[in-house]
């Protein structure tokens, strides 16, 4: 496979349909199809990247996993404890661009420039090591390498090892002020840009609305296993979901319809919005929508009259479709994102951690209903702007990979 372009990693899979949508987003800003080491490539053949009819968005390489061959495991890990060669697994886990995964420098030539896309992936403890090896295995094959989209909690960045491979990227590229201003404390701000999530400028696709789904006048509804995770009272989310539910139906005529966004066996959102369903569907105003792509969700997001989410390009798909919207979040992108949106966070992220009462989330949503006309006109005001500037992380990767693969590699 021809390894001297522009490669994509990091991506999860399509499965999660916010790494569906900014690895959409980013390929039609691309003047080329790039090469995207996937998680899942079956995921992806699923979904809007490998569509069924019309032209492939990118070119698939599927990781190499461990867990499925046993045998190259133990080798690998003899491997390292022999030599000290953590990049060896990275090495091989995307052998598709790295021929002798065994050899720190040698076999073969390398991508010119290699992005990372995963958002927030920063902010899991479980992927910081790979992060950090894969940043460094790029660049010992004289890769330049990118941080693509990124969401860091402010207070990791002093931890060790962290300062020194942020700077090791080429240039990373902050979605929200928050992580900007804080990456400023440790990177060359010559190295860092600010600019919007690319998923702000997803296309959506608006298929025929469902029995109940009632445009203009439906809530859409997210909940996710991660925010539950989170919670700092076991159950509260829940309890504040079904309270929230119940209000709306019991005090306004909009239906209500329960949106997926991530529907990964170990991470599914149909499970507590299975929940909510099971509990309400006899009320007749209550809908739960069918596993789709990013753009044909966010087509269904875009006809809701508002939304309440915790997925965070389920807020950004109602963001960008002019969706008045109340994030549930559990870290630094929801805050960072309605700041730099509305100039505060205040009223438009719930932080499920603060959660206590079951009420807390009727409050907001009331808020919101009050001011659903202001906030629909701020979006209105600030969005061209911002998916205008949200286009300029396909520039910033364009020109970037122009100059690392017009470079002789040593």
């Amino acid at each position: 496979m021809p390894t001297d372009k522009l490669v994509l990693y990091m991506h999860a899979g399509s499965g999660n349909h916010g790494c569906e949508a900014i690895v959409n987003s980013l390929c039609h800003m691309l003047k080329e199809p790039p090469l995207v080491l996937t998680n899942s490539e079956a995921e992806d053949r699923r979904y809007s990247l490998i569509p069924s009819a019309g032209e492939a968005l990118c070119e698939l390489a599927q990781e190499q996993h461990f867990s499925r061959h046993r045998l190259t495991h133990v080798l690998y890990y003899i491997w390292r404890k022999l030599t000290k060669d953590g990049e060896s697994f990275i090495r091989y886990r995307y052998r598709s661009v790295f021929p002798c995964p065994l050899s720190r420098r040698g076999g073969g030539k390398g991508p010119a420039l290699a992005v990372s896309i995963g958002g927030d992936n920063y902010c899991y403890e479980v992927m910081v090591k790979d992060l950090m090896l894969a940043n460094r295995a790029f660049h010992d094959r004289g890769a330049g390498t990118v941080l693509l989209g990124c969401s860091i909690e402010p207070e990791l960045l002093a931890l060790p090892g962290w300062k020194e491979d942020m700077n090791r990227y080429d240039r990373i590229i902050a979605r929200e002020s928050i992580t900007y201003e804080a990456l400023k404390r440790v990177v060359p701000e010559e190295k860092l840009r600010l600019i919007p999530d690319p998923a702000f400028t997803l296309g959506a696709k608006e298929l025929p609305l469902p029995e109940g789904f009632a445009e203009g006048n439906t809530i859409g509804i997210n909940i996710s296993p991660m925010i539950q995770d989170s919670e700092g009272e076991a159950g509260i989310t829940m309890a504040n979901y079904k309270a929230l539910l119940e209000h709306i139906i019991r005090t306004t005529d909009m239906q209500i319809a329960l949106i997926p966004h991530v529907v990964w066996a170990r991470n599914d959102d149909r499970k507590p919005l299975g929940e909510l369903y099971e509990a309400l569907k006899d009320t007749g105003r209550v809908i739960q929508l069918e596993d789709a792509s990013c753009q044909e969700l966010k087509g269904y997001i875009a006809r809701c009259r508002m939304f309440i989410g915790a997925r965070t390009h389920a807020s950004i798909a109602a963001y960008s479709s002019l969706v008045p919207t109340l994030v549930v979040g559990y870290s630094v992108k929801a805050r960072g994102i309605a700041r730099d949106l509305f100039g505060t966070h205040e009223n438009y992220v719930i932080p499920v951690q603060q959660l206590k009462k079951k009420e807390e989330l009727i409050g907001a949503f009331e808020w919101l209903k009050d001011y659903e006309d202001e906030v629909r006109a701020d979006l209105r005001s600030v969005m061209p702007e911002y998916k205008k500037k949200a286009m300029e992380a396909g520039k910033e990767v364009e020109k970037l990979w122009e100059e690392f693969s017009s470079q002789p590699k040593t």
